[in-house]
């Protein structure tokens, strides 16, 4: 366990590395701004996807945040926190799409649980998926962003402090207790 957690964070620094590193050669050359993308453009989708729940429209959504993204760079301060300034456009490009009379925000069959040989292990693991999404879709708005900005977006907490304007120990901590609570929800439901 202490070994994956060590790992995710050297993964961590390497990304900032890394973020660090194109931005400065953005700012020489745009045409370096595709790696920024390459960088994110997964979580970027993966959060997206979460908050819209059809493939397309969050492919659509992350197209223009990385547009909205590229047109504005030369507003963004080198401050060490572009994930938080890239993830606030893809929020205000989600609330944009919701405001938009012809959004349909449905659920598309993309998102189907893979075939597994053991019908009975699929069946459970079905139930316990099921059973998790009711939980977390019962939470506040606050507490499911807070959810897809950690674990489909990939973010750090000071990251997502940065992000939600928080302090990093107060957003560990209403994760780490958001995290017992549902686990300890699901357990109860499962009985």
């Amino acid at each position: 366990m202490a070994e994956n957690s060590i790992e995710l964070k050297s993964e961590r620094i390497d990304r900032m590395t890394d973020e660090i590193r194109i931005i400065k050669a953005t700012r020489q050359d745009p045409k370096v701004f595709g790696e920024l993308y390459k960088l994110y453009v997964e979580q970027v989708f993966r959060y997206l996807f979460s908050r819209i729940g059809n493939v397309h429209e969050a492919e659509d959504v992350t197209a223009q945040t990385f547009l909205a993204a590229f047109e504005s760079f030369d507003k963004f301060r080198q401050d060490g926190h572009f994930a938080s300034w890239l993830f606030g456009i893809a929020r205000n490009k989600a609330m944009d799409h919701f405001r938009r009379p012809d959004h349909s925000s449905h659920m598309d069959g993309s998102s189907e649980i893979a075939v597994e040989d053991n019908t009975l292990a699929r069946m459970i693991k079905t139930e316990q998926e099921e059973a998790l999404s009711t939980l977390i879709q019962a939470l506040s708005e606050e507490d499911r962003e807070l959810l897809r900005l950690r674990f489909l977006a990939d973010m750090s907490f000071p990251e997502i402090a940065r992000f939600l304007h928080r302090n990093e120990e107060a957003v560990k901590k209403t994760t780490y207790r958001l995290l017992a609570r549902l686990h300890s929800q699901l357990e109860v439901s499962n009985e």
